[in-house]
């Protein structure tokens, strides 16, 4: 963490990458503290994040009306606007000129990995010419894989969109196993598994969904993968399967067979790609056992499902939005608000920092205690970690069938 001076200036905000349906609380939360602040004169949005910065394309939020910050806390998708600009060395110097234009001191961005990357880049690049900026990060992501904090904003309601889907499909599967035998189902997750492994919380018995999670930090092995479907549809009557959508197999090549790439570099995976990991196993299981079955891919919709949101999710996206003005406004630049699970059984989250530099380039897997030893599934300690998070799940009833 890098300490600088108490500034006095504008403050500046913008969201970046794919949204979540707690992106705005964080806004709001940064816009609130900013409002409070003695230190910060104005609070600026970018509009479409830092490539509509770069065009001078700039909101006064300090100007909206107190019912729309507020109501900004349970409102879905980027209020801003977003974009997936990758800024290049040659941008700096406009950047820096703008900044200046607008006098802002404060720089804030809400996001994932590239982001924070970007956050770096632009107050290092002010240190290094004599402008003084101080640049906090607010993490952001529904992929959870963001390195240096217990969990991202975001990452708890997609979580929960997840396990409700499982659940009220589950049933549904459950009920029409003699028209279909199995269901493939694909969540987001390029490099890890946090969301597929969600959807055990959904799990009510042990022949109820999820049967098999299929996540990017274990290999694909089919031979394996076949035995266990077998296995499982024998025993239930059909077999329900959640795959992360970077599953990759024995030779590190995604599942998927994807091989469109994006501005940084990363594969495309789900229509972008033109291909699905849903569609390949649903494919390998069809071929195999000569089964019917369907294939659900969610795609953006569990970053924008305000209705299914987790409470404890909104509180916490604020939370980090006002911590990230705390921190600028003592001097604080370089690092990216940072969340801390306090030890005990009791749920409680302590705010903190985590360097820049570190975030920027490194990913947040699963760890290995919290699946099976066949990879397949989680264990209970995946379920204490969500389940706070989450939150309760609603419980449906199951006709006695006893004659």
């Amino acid at each position: 963490m890098m300490k600088r001076k108490e500034l006095k200036g504008n403050a500046l905000i913008g969201q970046s990458g794919g949204p979540t349906s707690v992106i705005n609380a964080s806004l709001a939360g940064v816009i609130e503290a900013s409002i409070k602040s003695k230190k910060i004169k104005k609070i600026y949005g970018m509009r479409f994040a830092i490539e509509g910065f770069m065009k001078g394309n700039v909101v006064d939020l300090g100007k909206q009306k107190p019912s729309i910050i507020k109501g900004l806390h349970t409102t879905p998708s980027s209020g801003l606007g977003s974009c997936r600009y990758k800024v290049q060395d040659s941008d700096f110097p406009l950047i820096l000129k703008m900044l200046k234009k607008f006098d802002i001191r404060y720089f804030f961005l809400i996001g994932g990995n590239d982001t924070m990357d970007t956050v770096h880049r632009v107050e290092e690049y002010c240190a290094k010419n004599g402008y003084e900026l101080n640049g906090v990060g607010i993490p952001k992501t529904v992929d959870n894989d963001l390195y240096g904090t217990d969990h991202t904003p975001g990452y708890g309601s997609a979580a929960r969109y997840v396990a409700l889907s499982v659940l009220q499909s589950g049933m549904l599967a459950r009920d029409m196993q003699k028209v279909d035998q199995f269901v493939v189902h694909q969540t987001v997750g390029r490099e890890a598994g946090w969301l597929a492994a969600a959807s055990a919380l959904a799990k009510t018995d042990e022949n109820s969904a999820p049967h098999i999670i299929l996540t990017p930090e274990n290999p694909f092995i089919k031979k394996k993968f076949l035995a266990e479907a077998k296995r499982i549809q024998k025993k239930c009557g059909f077999v329900y399967v959640v795959v992360g959508e970077g599953v990759l197999d024995e030779k590190g090549k995604p599942v998927s067979s994807s091989k469109v790439k994006d501005k940084f570099a990363n594969v495309e995976f789900g229509a972008m790609g033109g291909a699905s990991v849903a569609m390949e196993i649903h494919a390998i299981l069809s071929k195999e056992f000569d089964w019917r079955g369907e294939f659900q891919i969610t795609e953006s919709m569990p970053m924008c499902g305000a209705d299914r949101a987790s409470k404890t999710d909104v509180k916490e996206a604020a939370a980090c939005g006002r911590k990230a003005v705390q921190l600028a406004t003592s001097g604080n630049s370089g690092v990216m608000v940072s969340m801390v699970r306090k030890k005990g059984k009791k749920y409680a989250i302590e705010y903190k920092t985590a360097p820049l530099k570190d975030v920027a380039v490194r990913a947040k897997e699963m760890p290995a205690k919290m699946f099976t030893k066949n990879g397949m599934n989680v264990t209970k300690a995946f379920i204490n970690y969500a389940k706070p998070i989450v939150g309760e799940l609603p419980e449906y009833v199951t006709l006695d069938m006893k004659k």
